[in-house]
């Protein structure tokens, strides 16, 4: 199986079991669950539960048991965008080449979205956990690098600084911590997280968030390169917003190609950690030269 193949298959997969679990709250009020529905389902990659699970499967897990973890991450990532579109964080109006979940159901009920989203993602976490009583540290430790990654000591750190830091002098150290954080921490949590729920050597755990950090910040790069190259209409939502709003990026501090040079090192970087693992690494080796090669 190649790796488009691969990655489809593990797409459609996570698709599917998002809509098994969606469909436990459909006896909510209808519009919150139309609100939580209509971002969860606008055409995500899913590259962060497909980066969980490829990391479970890499050290011989089974994906059943990873795939509730991969969903609640998805669901975190999903409430991020959600508030980060709003007007009082970035005001974007498209996402995904669709109105964003403000612009479709108003702000209140976004922030709503966003709340049940991550509330949702933990009772998964923690209803996953109690089906595998014989490894239940394994998933309390999964589900707290997860937390830990998307708190103020992770994400929602790194948009802390990244609001504070519009229209201020573009620093090299802050423009690292906001993107290692606001976009890096998660992408490292997926991974990490997957190897928590095996007992393997410390020396994979080390080799497994050499590479998350180095993806995480390559990811970002090439976002700030697409902001500025990119065609909105393949990427389905404005280019140049980032300018728009004064944000601290890499194609501003240090320009288009010295960004794409730090972005080419990094993949290479992150590859490099896997070589820990031998061949079962080649799906992640080849996530990462996609995301390098990405348009959208």
């Amino acid at each position: 199986m190649d790796f488009r193949e691969e990655y489809s298959k593990k797409h459609t997969l996570v698709e599917n079991a998002i809509k098994r679990i969606l469909e436990r709250y459909n006896d909510c009020p209808a519009t919150i669950y139309e609100a939580v529905k209509y971002s969860l389902f606008a055409g995500g990659k899913r590259i962060r539960p497909v980066l969980l699970l490829s990391a479970h499967e890499m050290v011989d897990g089974d994906l059943d048991e990873s795939m509730d973890l991969a969903c609640g991450m998805e669901m975190i990532h999903t409430y991020s965008l959600i508030h980060d579109d709003l007007p009082a964080m970035d005001n974007d109006d498209m996402r995904r080449g669709k109105p964003t979940n403000h612009k479709v159901f108003g702000e209140g009920i976004a922030v709503l979205a966003g709340d049940s989203l991550l509330n949702m993602a933990y009772e998964v976490f923690l209803e996953n956990s109690l089906r595998y009583p014989d490894k239940l540290l394994n998933h309390i430790k999964a589900a707290s690098i997860i937390a830990n990654a998307a708190g103020i000591h992770g994400m929602i750190g790194g948009q802390v600084v990244d609001l504070e830091m519009e229209g201020q002098p573009a620093e090299p150290e802050i423009l690292h911590y906001i993107h290692t954080h606001k976009t890096g921490a998660l992408i490292e949590a997926s991974l990490r997280a997957g190897l928590a729920l095996e007992n393997v050597e410390n020396e994979a755990h080390t080799a497994i968030a050499g590479y998350g950090k180095r993806l995480g910040l390559a990811f970002q790069i090439i976002d700030d390169i697409l902001d500025v190259t990119g065609d909105a209409a393949k990427m389905g939502k404005k280019t140049r917003s980032d300018e728009a709003h004064k944000k601290v990026t890499f194609t501003v501090v240090y320009g288009l190609e010295k960004s794409r040079r730090m972005a080419e090192e990094l993949i290479e970087q992150a590859v490099g950690e896997l070589d820990y693992f031998g061949k079962k690494a080649q799906f992640l080796k080849e996530i990462a030269y996609y995301i390098l090669r990405r348009q959208t």
